[in-house]
This record gives structure tokens, sequence and C-alpha cells, in this order.
């Protein structure tokens, strides 16, 4: 599972170095994910950029990490590719998390519980 993690203004940027999110890689991706968030500061910003396909399966393990995140902290999408944001979009996944159009805006907008 390709994620690389920084830390920038306060926020841990998660980028998703993998075309697809699907179920053969859903395990690894919650896995690495619980691994990278355990200390996460308040803000976690996922940069999906690279993802060009997203199943159900794989957009139930960004669901599982959601809800496994610690209390307090926000897990929010940056730069949702078209088909990926048709994805949340149908299933109104859009609705629950705060998708920022890329990592810039997402890294420099202030967090409003």
């Amino acid at each position: 599972m390709n994620l690389v993690a920084e830390e920038k203004n306060g926020v841990l940027l998660i980028t998703f170095r993998e075309n697809r999110l699907d179920a053969a890689s859903a395990i690894q991706f919650k896995d690495r994910m619980r691994e990278l968030t355990q200390t996460a500061p308040d803000r976690v910003v996922l940069d999906m950029s690279l993802v060009s396909f997203l199943d159900s399966s794989g957009l139930g393990a960004i669901v599982a990490v959601l809800k496994k995140i610690k209390q307090g902290t926000s897990m929010e999408l940056a730069d949702l590719t078209p088909t990926v944001q048709k994805v949340f979009h149908l299933t109104r996944m859009d609705t629950i998390f705060k998708i920022h159009p890329n990592t810039e805006v997402a890294l420099n907008q202030n967090h409003v519980l």
C-alpha cells in the first residue's frame, strides 16, 4: 500500500499513490491508514488525486477509517478525480466528508467543526 504521510501547517497530509482503491487493496489501506493516523493532529487530509477507480469496498474502507480515527480529529478528502467524485456524490458520502478541490486549498483552510 503506497501511502505517503507528511505534516504541513498542522495538518497530516496523506497522499494515496495508487490508481485504484478496491476490494483487493481495501484491507491494506485501512491497516496503513490506522497506523498513520494514530498520532495525527486534529486534521487529516487524504489526497486522492491519483485514484481513478473506487469501488464499494474502497469506499467502505475510507468510511471505516473515518469511524476509527481518534475522536476530535477530522478526516477530509482532496483532489478527487471526476470518477471518484461521482461515487461520493451518488452514495451521498459527499455530505459526510469535507471535500476540497485540491490539497493546497485543504492545507490553507481553517478547520471548522
